[in-house]
């Protein structure tokens, strides 16, 4: 069974920085593209970014580009997304993605439980 777990999800101040983590188990993951969606109250989910099985490739929603990093670790079956000068519209719960496509949209095959992020003003 499929599992994937978020974690470094927090409050932050406008500004700061948070990484978050979603460790993938329950499959062989290193050919898969890994991402990160995120849905803030009363709106849709949206794409984020995502990374090819070999991290060659990322793409980024243009809202968070030279902001956010997308990496993995085939190893471990991880993948990060570093955020930094977070803003208070990044806030939002963030979800873990597992599938096809770098490129939107992206096909989805796996998602995982969500982490809040919350950005003061």
């Amino acid at each position: 069974q499929v599992q994937l777990v978020e974690s470094g999800g927090g409050l932050v101040q406008a500004g700061g920085s948070l990484r978050l983590s979603c460790a993938a188990s329950g499959g062989t993951f290193s050919s898969y593209v890994m991402g990160w969606f995120r849905q803030a109250p009363g709106k849709e989910r949206e794409f984020v970014a995502a990374i090819s099985w070999n991290g060659v490739s990322a793409s980024n929603r243009d809202s968070v580009k030279g902001r956010f990093t997308i990496s993995r670790d085939n190893a471990k079956n991880t993948v990060y997304l570093q955020m930094n000068s977070l803003k208070p519209e990044d806030t939002a719960v963030y979800y873990c993605a597992v599938g096809r496509r770098v490129v939107q949209p992206m096909i989805v095959e796996y998602w995982g439980q969500g982490t809040q992020v919350t950005v003061s003003s």
